[in-house]
C-alpha cells in the first residue's frame, strides 16, 4: 500500500486513540500499552502475519488479541484493538501505534532521534547523541531509538524527522573525497 493511502488509514485511528486517551486522562497508560504492543509485534513475525491475513476469521483474531491483552492492556485499549479487527484495520496496528507515539511526542515537545551505529552505544554515547540533537534541533527533550547497522564502519547516522546527520566514518570519508576532488579541479 502506498505511503499516502497508509497514512489515510493510520493517522485518523491514531488521532482517535489520542482523543480517547486525552479525554480519559490515559495518555501515559496508552503510551505504555502501545509500547508493549509494538514490542510484541516486533518479537513475533508470526503474529504480524496472523493479524494481517484477510482469510482468517475476525473471531480468531479477537481471541488471540484478548489473550495477549488480558491483564496487560487497559480495557479501553482492548476495545480499540477489537474495533480495528471489526473494521478490517488490524493489519495497520503497528503503524497506528507508531503514529500514536509520534502524537504523544509532538504534544510534549519531544523529538525522536533514530540513531544507527556499527555497534551498541553505551549510555554515555547515547547521552552525547541526545545533547548533540538538542543542540542541533533546539528541542526540549529527545527520545532516542537505536539500531545496529553492520554496514557502518564506525560512527553514527542520526535521523530526526527528515533531517539526517551523518557522523559515520563512511560519511566523513565521502566528505573528504568531495573536498579533495573539488580542490583538485579548482
Amino acid at each position: 500500500m502506498k505511503g499516502t493511502a497508509l497514512s489515510e488509514v493510520v493517522e485518523p485511528y491514531a488521532q482517535a486513540l489520542m482523543a480517547i486517551a486525552t479525554s480519559q486522562d490515559l495518555v501515559d497508560r496508552f503510551s505504555e500499552d502501545v509500547g508493549a504492543l509494538l514490542d510484541i509485534l516486533d518479537a513475533s513475525e508470526e503474529l504480524q502475519q496472523f493479524l494481517g491475513n484477510p482469510f482468517l476469521s475476525p473471531a480468531g483474531k479477537k481471541g488471540v488479541l484478548q489473550q495477549l491483552a488480558s491483564d496487560r492492556i487497559h480495557p479501553l485499549m482492548q476495545n480499540f484493538l477489537l474495533l480495528l479487527v471489526d473494521r478490517g484495520r488490524i493489519l495497520f496496528l503497528e503503524g497506528i501505534c507508531k503514529q500514536y507515539q509520534a502524537l504523544v511526542r509532538q504534544s510534549r515537545g519531544i523529538v525522536l532521534a533514530e540513531v544507527a551505529s556499527a555497534v551498541e552505544l553505551t549510555d554515555e554515547q547515547k547521552e552525547a547523541v541526545r545533547s548533540k540533537v538538542v543542540e542541533l534541533t533546539g528541542a526540549q527533550q529527545v527520545e532516542i531509538s537505536t539500531s545496529i547497522d553492520p554496514d557502518l564502519l564506525g560512527g553514527v547516522v542520526i535521523t530526526v524527522g527528515s533531517q539526517v546527520f551523518d557522523a559515520s566514518l563512511r560519511g566523513q570519508l565521502r566528505r573528504m573525497s568531495l573536498n579533495l576532488s573539488s580542490n583538485l579541479s579548482a
